[in-house]
């Protein structure tokens, strides 16, 4: 059977994945087997998300679906963050997994309730709905996921005396774990910014979270690190780090879908007051000029953007949001020719020249030598990908280091 829970955690406190773990761990000693345990990421531009819009699936065998509904239920009634209003927990059970539509409905696109119930009671699932009931989208969600594309994260969780107090870490030994275990592992860490990215700053249960490309490599990454000592680690399989999330354009942006897009850049960056920086970008599906948004906390990753010019060939990816993408990583397929805009000097006596007319070059103020051709400057940026640092990065974006790609079309820097 499988089993879907959402929407338990809030702001403050709590996690989905704790409750999930705590579970697998009581139904084993039970006597159940409980056998893969997923980490589903859904929508990121769902507004009443409490955190990281995450659901969790438990496989399990053995005992009756009515007893492991029944134990479930009592989990969540007794450690759920009820107190917050946008906490709405769902729970529920399946005896096979239902058609995945529903999961690409809720990862790419957005769902109803009352949708939700209806195709619950089609399928005859074993749910309950918390409050208003909006974790049961993210429930059905989970049971529903296929992961034809999937990372893994190793999750260590405090002991409930240590919630709400700072964990202690040796940030030094995440450094060195990250770049024992890099490319295998990625996000431990932000190496420009000197900062740990994988351990939260808030009160919920998560000591540190470690991801990579299989079991193995992270828990030998976790195996470097050094912390307080973790009540309970888990390994969950994920669609974290996938782009699973993006949709190819079609031409017609809707509030909060994310894309994929190929187009031209039809205006030249430009940096605005708190220190974002936007452009007009031309797609090629479409009429429509869209502007492009990269905001003030990816940090360097606007320089790299600053570098663009009008004609660059770019692939976006990024979620429409308020009227503008807002960036997640770039492409550069191709590279406009950058003008000069300072007079060149005369090749023949050094001289400082003069444009000669629209389109017909300079023309030298001390031996009238001419220049036809207008010069051009080499640019500073290269071809390929450039992403947002890792202390931006969405879950569901898939790092530049999981992209390959032949080696001629390599290149650029990883933001």
């Amino acid at each position: 059977m499988f089993l879907g829970m959402d929407d338990t955690d809030s702001p403050d406190g709590m996690c989905t994945t704790y409750l999930g773990a705590i579970l697998a761990e009581n139904l084993r000693r039970a006597g159940y087997t409980v056998g893969e345990m997923r980490l589903v990421r859904l929508n990121p531009n769902v507004v009443w998300k409490t955190r990281g819009n995450a659901a969790v699936c438990l496989e399990i065998s053995g005992g009756t679906p009515e007893e492991v509904f029944d134990s479930a239920c009592r989990l969540v009634e007794e450690f759920a963050e009820f107190g917050c209003e946008n906490t709405n927990p769902g729970i529920v059970v399946v005896n096979e997994r239902p058609n995945p539509a529903f999961y690409y409905q809720a990862l790419q696109r957005f769902c109803t309730i009352e949708e939700t119930i209806q195709r619950l009671d089609a399928i005859g699932a074993l749910y309950r709905g918390y409050k208003c009931g909006r974790g049961l989208i993210g429930a059905l969600a989970a049971v529903s996921s296929v992961l034809p594309d999937a990372t893994y994260e190793l999750l260590a969780y405090r002991s409930p005396e240590r919630f709400g107090t700072q964990r202690k870490i040796v940030a030094e030994s995440f450094f060195t774990s990250a770049a024992a275990t890099f490319p295998h592992t990625w996000d431990t860490v932000d190496p420009t910014a000197g900062t740990v990215v994988c351990v939260p700053h808030g009160k919920d249960p998560v000591l540190y979270g470690i991801r990579g490309e299989s079991p193995e490599w992270v828990k030998t990454s976790a195996k470097m690190v050094q912390s307080e000592p973790p009540i309970l680690t888990q390994i969950w399989r994920t669609n974290q780090g996938t782009d699973a999330h993006l949709l190819d354009y079609d031409g017609e942006p809707q509030e909060g879908l994310s894309y994929r897009m190929d187009g031209v850049v039809a205006g030249n960056p430009v940096t605005t007051c708190g220190g974002h920086v936007h452009f007009t970008f031309k797609p090629d599906a479409g009429e429509p000029l869209l502007t492009v948004f990269a905001f003030e906390p990816t940090k360097e990753f606007r320089h790299i953007v600053r570098m663009l010019r009008s004609g660059d060939c770019l692939t976006l990816c990024g979620s429409w949001k308020k009227n503008s993408l807002h960036l997640e990583k770039f492409r550069i397929n191709d590279l406009s020719d950058e003008q000069i805009r300072a007079s060149p000097k005369c090749p023949v006596c050094g001289g400082r020249m003069t444009s000669a007319g629209r389109g017909k070059g300079y023309k030298c103020r001390t031996c009238s030598g001419r220049i036809r051709e207008v010069a051009t400057v080499p640019r500073k940026i290269s071809v390929g990908w450039y992403e947002v640092p890792p202390n931006a990065r969405r879950h569901l974006a898939k790092p530049v280091v999981r992209i390959h790609e032949p080696q001629h079309l390599q290149g650029g820097q990883n933001g």
